[in-house]
């Protein structure tokens, strides 16, 4: 059993897929940050200041905070502003994520364009000659 374990972890696939998920946490951290700290704070300052990860509605009487964090400590809040900077985050990632697929894609179809096709083995060419030749009779 230890041995078919070991063969199953050690295929190519497991270890594509391990290092996959490992560049993708990392690529996640990047794209959060890049809206945390680069595009809400544009989004915030060209509409006034704003800051949507501050903005909620209190669903009690007992939450007096007027900052997010606070007020989850008070009591139960819709943090809608969270929402948004997840939903723009989500929104970023599935942009890059076009990209990159299209630019693999377009990479692909070149290579494919560049590979001459492989040359036919001598008895497969003599066997098309024949088959043409009949098909022209």
């Amino acid at each position: 059993m230890l041995n078919e374990f070991k063969t199953f972890a050690l295929k190519g696939n497991v270890v594509d897929l391990a290092i996959g998920v490992i560049i993708g946490a990392a690529f996640g951290k990047i794209v959060d940050s890049l809206v945390n700290d680069i595009f809400m704070p544009l989004l915030g300052w060209v509409t006034g200041g704003l800051d949507f990860s501050n903005y909620f509605a209190a669903l009690g009487s007992g939450v007096t905070a007027i900052a997010y964090e606070e007020a989850k400590k008070q009591g139960a809040v819709l943090g809608y502003g969270q929402f948004i900077t997840v939903a723009v985050n989500f929104i970023i990632i599935a942009w890059v994520l076009f990209l990159v697929v299209k630019a693999i894609n377009r990479l692909r179809a070149q290579q494919k364009v560049d590979e001459k096709p492989a040359e036919a083995p001598a008895d497969v060419k003599l066997l098309t000659e024949i088959r043409d030749l009949l098909a022209q009779r």
